[in-house]
């Protein structure tokens, strides 16, 4: 059957097909034999890679997906009787179907309000001491997402005072890092210092955003938390039978540094077109641009617009229009992203006068 090319889309980051590391490792996997359900040397390979590279003896799990990653690790934490506060636009509450709920045998989501996706000391405390009574779900983790879905990157600063509250209420802390790799190449830290170093317990690192196929790894910082996991992984469907090919393609992209570069490079084409039409009449970012993601608040005409030209994009935070951008970018691309949006914008403007 003939695939017929598409040209390249900014709509999601899930767009974009499987980079070169991560494809040689899968590769270089696909030759023989080896034990199955984690018993192989890649598994072991991948998960001693970061250990190196957070410079900690964290547990390391491999999962499929980031819903099942995060939904496993907030259960991990949590019995059925317990709360995890996150934001009002966090994946965990809104793009999960119930899945940490499902998962943790009823544990609640408590969500505070946030104007860009991220969540501060005072809305953490106010939320946790609202109710100290038994009739209400007793917190027990905090949740925050790096970069956020805003596109948001909490700093080394942020994070510690974060953490302070956790320890001060006797809570847990995650991270979900479904693009964690893009919140590492903005702030140009170790990734040592925005987790464990900063008293993260829990970190999910995505790697299928960042040029992998499917795949994201769960870092137990407090080996303690891990107890059983494993179990957990089984029971939801977690535990690849081969596994060598889920955790192959980190070592690729773990040993040879694709993933922070991959990360550089969607940074950098979010940049791009920010600044290539900051000064479009009638549209205005939505929020500062920090990782791979750019919103864009514009009329429904311009919108319509960038449609009938052959964009795709999507809408569902805050109206505006979301544009992510992948290991693979296409520079010029980016540039005829930004091309149409100034001829849009110039089509409407005509339209109103």
């Amino acid at each position: 059957m003939r695939v017929t090319q598409q040209p390249q889309q900014f709509a999601s980051d899930n767009y974009a097909g499987i980079c070169p590391e991560a494809w040689a490792a899968m590769e270089a996997a696909n030759k023989g034999y080896a034990p199955a359900y984690g018993e192989d040397d890649w598994t072991q390979r991948a998960a001693d890679a970061f250990r190196n590279l957070f410079a900690s003896d964290c547990e390391v799990f491999f999962a499929f997906n980031g819903t099942a990653a995060n939904s496993l690790a907030l259960a991990a934490l949590c019995q059925s009787f317990h709360s995890v506060i996150c934001s009002s636009s966090a994946h965990v509450e809104t793009d999960e179907c119930g899945a940490p709920e499902f998962f943790s045998n009823g544990s609640k989501l408590l969500v505070a309000s946030t104007a860009d996706g991220k969540l501060t000391p005072a809305a953490i405390r106010e939320v946790a001491t609202s109710r100290s009574d038994i009739h209400f779900p007793k917190p027990r983790v905090v949740t925050i997402t790096q970069p956020t879905e805003t596109g948001q990157v909490y700093s080394i600063e942020e994070i510690q005072a974060i953490s302070a509250t956790c320890r001060a209420l006797g809570l847990k802390l995650h991270m979900d890092g479904a693009r964690f790799a893009q919140a590492c190449a903005h702030l140009g830290c170790d990734p040592a210092e925005i987790t464990w170093r900063a008293g993260v317990d829990v970190l999910c690192f995505g790697g299928t955003k960042n040029g992998m196929a499917v795949g994201e790894a769960i870092l137990f910082f407090d080996r303690g938390l891990a107890e059983d996991f494993d179990y957990r992984c089984k029971q939801a469907g977690q535990l690849a039978s081969k596994m060598r090919f889920l955790a192959a393609p980190w070592v690729g992209m773990l040993e040879s540094g694709a993933w922070l570069r991959n990360a550089a490079h969607a940074n950098g084409c979010a940049a791009r077109l920010a600044a290539a039409i900051r000064d479009v009449p009638s549209v205005a970012p939505m929020f500062t641009v920090e990782a791979n993601a750019v919103f864009l608040r514009a009329p429904a005409t311009l919108l319509e617009g960038l449609r009938a030209r052959g964009w795709s994009f999507y809408t569902f935070i805050g109206g505006g229009a979301r544009f992510m951008f992948a290991w693979d970018a296409d520079p010029a691309r980016v540039d005829a992203l930004a091309a149409d949006i100034r001829a849009a914008s110039e089509e409407t403007a005509r339209a109103a006068a």
